[in-house]
């Protein structure tokens, strides 16, 4: 598997800098071949050209549609809440990792 990125969208960029940094160290230690980068919102059109798949953070879920729409063909989710809320790294990582391949079967 090629390297795969993994862009994270929230209000301002911040609140999902934690979170980045527990998946790339739960990526590090299942050695899964991902670059995760936190970005606010704003850059969506932007940085979203160059993910594989596109996770808004929790309080920015109401966009949802908008940001399917500047970017059809990529897969846009919202990040679950509670694995938002514990910063719950390997369980965003799992959920975007099984993203890409659903994506990447079809």
């Amino acid at each position: 598997m090629n390297k795969k990125n993994i862009y994270l969208f929230c209000s301002a960029g911040m609140s999902t800098s934690l979170l980045v940094n527990k998946m790339r160290q739960q990526a590090e230690k299942y050695d899964v071949p991902v670059n995760i980068e936190a970005f606010p919102e704003s850059l969506a059109s932007e940085k979203g050209v160059d993910a594989d798949v596109i996770l808004l953070g929790p309080q920015i879920a109401w966009m949802l549609s908008d940001i399917q729409k500047l970017l059809p063909n990529k897969p846009v989710e919202v990040i679950d809440s509670l694995l938002y809320g514990k910063v719950d790294g390997l369980g965003v990582l799992k959920a975007a990792v099984a993203i890409i391949k659903k994506q990447t079967a079809s």
